[in-house]
Parts: C-alpha cells; sequence; structure tokens
C-alpha cells in the first residue's frame, strides 16, 4: 500500500510547526494515542528536520510526511530525515520534478484549473488544495474535480471538525489536513493529553459509529416471530418479516436459523467503511475478508474476525 493510500484511509493529516524538537515524539505519540498515527511537521521552523528524524527513528509506525517544503534542499533534507511524502503550500515544478525523480510521494499545493493540470502534465494523482475554505471550499473543489476525474484532493487551510465531514464525504478528497487538533498552546503547555481527546474527538467525528441493529440467533423461524413479535410489543415498534429473519422495528433483527455469533451479531454503522476498517485494524482488531459485501465495487459490510461478548460485529456503510 502506498503513502497517499494510507493517508486516505486515515482521512485526517494533523499539521504540526514546532518549535522545539524535543517536543515532537511525544506530540505525535499524543496523535497515535488518539487514533492518528500520521503528521505533517511542516519547515515552518528551524526544528522541523530534527523533528523528523526523532519522530521517524522512535516512532517508524508513524505516517510521517513533510510539509511547507519550498524548496528542493528542504525536500532532500526531510527525505533523509526519514519523510515518506512531500507537501508543499503551492507547486514548485522543481521540487515536484525532485521527488518524481528520487521516487519520493509529493502533494503540491493547488488553487485553480492551471495548476491541476500542470500537477498532470508530471503524472499526479493527487494534490493539496490550499488554503481550502479562503479560496471556495468543497464547492470549490467539486467544481474542478468534474473535469479531472482521476485527481483527488487533500484541502488543507481553514478545515477543522466542524466542516471536515462536507470534505470528507466526496469520495475524491483524499484526506483532510488541519492543526485544530494540535493546538500552539496545547504544545506550548506540554498538554500531551489534550491533543489526544481532541484528536479523539475528531476521528470519532470522522468514523461517525452508530448502533445500527442487534441480531439475535433465535434458533428457527417459529421463535424468530415470537421473538420478534415480543420485542416489538415492548418498544411499540412494527414486525418485518423477511427472507431469513424477523425485524422488531428496525433495531433488532431475529434470526431464523443460527448465524454468526454465539448470541448473534450486532450492526454498527459508519460513515466510511473503508475508513474505519483501517482504523480498526490500527486498534488491533482483524477482519473476516470473506464476509465482504459489495456494491458497485465499493464495500457495503464486512465482519469482525472474532466475537466480542458472543456477538459477531459488522460494519455497515451508511
Amino acid at each position: 500500500m502506498d503513502i497517499l493510500e494510507k493517508l486516505s484511509l486515515a482521512g485526517l493529516v494533523p499539521v504540526i510547526a514546532l518549535n522545539d524538537a524535543n517536543d515532537a515524539v511525544p506530540l505525535c505519540k499524543a496523535l497515535a494515542d488518539g487514533g492518528l498515527p500520521v503528521a505533517e511537521i511542516t519547515f515552518r521552523t528551524a526544528a522541523a528536520e530534527e523533528s523528523i528524524r526523532r519522530v521517524h527513528e522512535e516512532l517508524p509506525e508513524v505516517i510521517l510526511c513533510a510539509g511547507t517544503v519550498l524548496t528542493t534542499d528542504q525536500a532532500e533534507r526531510a527525505v533523509k530525515a526519514g519523510a515518506a511524502a512531500i507537501v508543499s503550500p503551492g507547486l514548485n515544478p522543481e521540487v515536484v520534478r525532485w521527488c518524481i525523480d528520487h521516487n519520493v510521494p509529493v502533494c503540491p499545493g493547488t488553487s485553480n484549473p492551471s495548476d491541476i493540470e500542470v500537477a498532470l502534465s508530471f503524472g499526479l494523482k493527487a494534490v493539496k488544495v490550499f488554503p481550502a475554505e479562503a479560496i471556495g471550499g468543497i464547492k470549490l473543489i467539486k467544481s474542478m474535480a468534474a473535469p479531472y476525474v482521476d485527481m483527488r484532493f487533500m484541502p488543507t487551510g481553514g478545515v477543522n471538525e466542524s466542516n471536515m465531514l462536507d470534505y470528507l464525504s466526496f469520495d475524491k478528497i483524499l484526506c483532510c489536513g488541519g492543526s485544530w487538533m494540535v493546538p500552539s498552546d496545547a504544545v506550548k503547555e506540554k498538554n500531551w493529553q489534550k491533543i489526544t481527546d481532541l484528536t479523539r474527538s475528531a476521528v470519532d467525528k470522522m468514523l461517525g459509529f452508530e448502533l445500527r441493529h442487534v441480531g439475535i440467533n433465535s434458533g428457527n423461524p417459529e421463535q424468530a416471530q415470537k421473538d420478534a413479535e415480543q420485542l416489538a410489543k415492548l418498544l411499540n415498534w412494527p414486525v418485518k418479516p423477511g427472507n431469513s429473519s424477523v425485524f422488531a422495528g428496525a433495531g433488532f433483527e431475529c434470526m431464523k436459523e443460527p448465524g454468526r455469533g454465539k448470541n448473534g451479531h450486532i450492526a454498527i454503522a459508519t460513515n466510511s467503511l473503508k475508513r474505519a476498517k483501517w482504523h480498526l485494524e490500527q486498534r488491533g482488531f482483524a477482519f473476516d475478508e470473506s464476509s465482504a459485501k459489495f456494491k458497485n465495487d465499493k464495500m457495503t459490510a464486512i465482519y469482525l474476525k472474532d466475537d466480542i461478548c458472543g456477538f459477531a460485529f459488522h460494519l455497515l456503510q451508511k
């Protein structure tokens, strides 16, 4: 899996400016503890190169990008320090050419169709859009994306927890970059727990997990009907018979034959199944790939490999 695909699955890229390289490792650990083992350390400060080196050496699992790269010298230093990709605020042909010549993934900044066509001339498949909100936000990106069907976009600049879903819901968005998870006051105070909490909140909102229904292994059609009727009576919900199960409202599915899980299954809906799957894998969960269901080549459901509390769990795309 290449670095850009990993960034896409992560969904969010915290953008960091560090004045003290000693803060780099604890800060990136705080991000990872909150659910984002990814960081873009910017060359806005003199501590950038050393910060990248320390994170690369001590936290090799972190997906590490160098940001605000303006020169080929910065790009070379960043890569030697351990950056896996280069991100820049604008499209500097010299920087892009250096990255291509050295087989380094690069995501240059763009703000208009002309920039995108220059990126295409280099064979790039993804570009940064900066400053995203100031130049038109998701409306601009959707307009620009229409004629460039193979291009993906990483909006940065003005993206925050309140508007990130507007961007991430568009399938041409690679990921979103932002600094709101890493406020300067928290870094200055070395309040790593605050950064972890802000990161966890952003990841939770991005994935948008919701309990969709509980499946009960009633065992046979007669018991499934009886169970559904009891649950429906309890909650004043309608009974909805189906081929393999009987639903009580939308919240309980009583299975006519024993299904997955000792007791049944639990369905969790998510804003992005592919991102949710990746994030859960980072947390140590495994999936039964054979259980995956697809529609129009997009995954719509998949089960965890192991049961929890006697229940099988599966994710559903909202």
